[in-house]
């Protein structure tokens, strides 16, 4: 039971690491008019991509420490 759990959290990490890198690396916008670059961002969808990210990290760690314990 705990191999299947920490395999269910193992692949959470996963799925939510690479949610919260398109978050990250899709939150900002550029433009360039006549020379000028213009960029903007969005900060909330950069706070939003580094919790998944970190909650990523967490449910990793989760599931190694299950994996390892007997």
């Amino acid at each position: 039971m705990k191999n299947i759990v920490a395999t269910l959290l193992i692949l959470l990490s996963l799925f939510l690491g690479y949610t919260g890198v398109n978050k990250v690396s899709n939150s900002g916008e550029s433009v360039e008019i006549i020379g000028v670059e213009l960029s903007a961002s969005d900060e909330g969808k950069k706070t939003t991509g580094y919790v998944y990210i970190g909650l990523a990290v967490v449910s990793l760690l989760g599931g190694i420490t299950l994996m390892g314990k007997k």
